[in-house]
C-alpha cells in the first residue's frame, strides 16, 4: 500500500485462515524516491505528456513494490512459491466517483513479472462501475479483525481520514470524513522543509484559529454531504487551502501564523471526524486509530476531548498502526481469490455487492 500521504510503501506478508483472520508473518517499508514522489504529486493534476509520464511513474512505482515484496519475504521463512498473491493497490492520482471514475497508477503485469507471484489489483473500479464511490474499501476487513461486543469505530488517518462503524450483528458502515495528513503535510513542507510534522510536535506549538477553522468547515459543501462519500487530493489540495486562508485574511507565508495554521488544520481533522462519529455512531464505546496520523499525539488528544470515549491505537488489539492498510489489501486479494463480494452498498453506494479486483497470474 502507498497512500495519499506519499510517505512510502508499506508491505505485510500475511497468512489467512478459512475465515479470513490474518496472522502477520513479516513486514517491510520502502521509502519513495523524491523524484518519484514529486512526479506522483504532479500527476494529480493535468499536465504535458501526462499519459507517458503516468506509464513511466507506474513502472517506477512497481519496482519499489517488488523491492518491498522481496524485503518482506527476506524477513520470513516463506518462499516465493508459497505466496498465493500480492494485493497491490496502486497510487491514486484521480478520485472522481461523481464523474464515474477513479484512477490508481499501477503496473500489475510488470509486478507479476518482477516477483513471479500472482497479482490482484484494480480494486476500486468495479465498485465505481456499479455506481459506488470506490471507497472506502476496508470496512469488511475491519469487521473481520476489529469487531467487538460493543459499538466501535475504526479511524484511518492517512492523507484522508475515513471511519468504519462496527456494531454487533450488523453490517459495517464506513465513509471518508475529510482531510487528515494531506493538508498538514503540505503545510509542514511549505514552512519547515520537512515531509511531515513528526508526532504532531510542530503543530502542538500553535494555537487553533477559530475563525479560520470556521471558514475551513463552513465554506466547504463536501463536509455537509451525507454518506456514502469519499474524497482525495482532487478536492483537498494547496489551491483549496490557499483560497480559504485568503477568506480568513491569512497570508500563506506569514511567519507569525504558520504554527497556528498547522494547529488549525489538525483541529479541522479532529472536528470533522468527531462530527461524523457523533452523527452516525453516538453510541461508540471506543475509537481505534491507524495510519500515519495515529502518531500525532495532539490530534489523538483532540479526539479524546471531543468524543469523550476511549481513543487508542490499533496496536492495542494486536495490529500495528502502519500495518492495517497494507494488511487490508492483502485481505482484499484473499477475498478476491475466495470469490467473496466485499463491497457494500451501505458503504460505497454501489448498486449491489461486488467481487473487487482483477488478476494477473504469475
Amino acid at each position: 500500500m502507498s497512500g495519499t500521504s506519499l510517505d512510502g510503501i508499506d508491505a505485510v506478508l500475511a497468512r489467512f485462515d478459512s475465515n479470513g483472520h490474518p496472522t502477520i508473518l513479516s513486514r517491510a517499508s520502502v521509502p519513495l524516491t523524491l523524484s518519484l514522489k514529486d512526479e506522483l504529486l504532479a500527476l494529480n493534476t493535468s499536465g504535458v505528456d501526462e499519459l507517458a509520464r503516468a506509464a513511466k511513474a507506474s513502472n517506477a512505482l512497481v519496482e519499489l513494490y517488488a523491492l518491498a515484496v522481496e524485503q518482506a519475504l527476506a524477513h520470513s521463512a516463506v518462499s516465493v512459491k508459497e505466496v498465493s498473491a500480492i494485493g497491490a493497490h496502486g497510487q491514486t492520482v484521480r478520485h472522481c466517483p461523481y464523474d464515474g471514475y477513479t484512477l490508481q497508477l499501477n503496473a500489475p503485469a510488470r509486478l507479476a513479472e518482477l516477483t513471479g507471484i500472482t497479482v490482484i489489483a484494480d480494486f476500486r473500479s468495479r465498485d465505481v462501475a456499479a455506481g459506488g464511490q470506490g471507497a472506502p474499501l476496508v470496512p469488511m476487513f475491519h469487521a473481520g479483525v476489529f469487531a467487538a461486543p460493543h459499538t466501535r469505530v475504526v479511524l484511518n488517518l492517512g492523507g484522508i481520514a475515513n471511519i468504519t462503524i462496527l456494531r454487533p450483528e450488523a453490517e459495517p458502515q464506513g465513509f471518508d470524513t475529510g482531510p487528515a495528513n494531506v493538508l498538514m503535510d503540505l503545510w509542514c513542507q511549505l514552512h519547515t522543509d520537512k515531509p511531515y510534522d513528526a508526532n504532531g510536535q510542530w503543530g502542538a506549538g500553535g494555537t487553533v484559529d477559530q475563525r479560520l477553522l470556521k471558514v475551513l468547515i463552513e465554506e466547504e459543501p463536501w463536509f455537509a454531504l451525507p454518506p456514502p462519500k469519499s474524497t482525495g487530493r482532487d478536492l483537498f489540495n494547496r489551491t483549496w487551502l490557499e483560497q480559504r486562508l485568503t477568506q480568513a485574511g491569512i497570508a500563506i507565508f506569514d511567519p507569525a501564523r504558520r504554527q497556528d495554521v498547522q494547529a488549525t488544520l489538525r483541529s479541522l481533522t479532529a472536528e470533522t471526524v468527531a462530527r461524523a462519529v457523533c452523527a452516525h455512531a453516538p453510541d461508540a464505546k471506543d475509537l481505534l486509530v491507524c495510519g500515519g496520523g495515529a502518531h500525532n499525539k495532539a490530534l489523538l488528544d483532540d479526539l479524546r476531548n471531543l468524543l469523550g470515549c476511549a481513543v487508542e491505537q490499533t496496536d492495542k488489539v494486536g495490529i500495528g498502526t502502519q500495518d492495517v492498510e497494507a494488511l487490508a489489501f492483502a485481505w482484499l486479494a484473499w477475498a478476491h481469490q475466495q470469490g467473496i463480494a466485499v463491497s457494500r452498498p451501505a458503504v460505497t453506494g454501489a448498486r449491489g455487492k461486488r467481487i473487487l479486483g482483477a488478476c494477473w497470474p504469475a
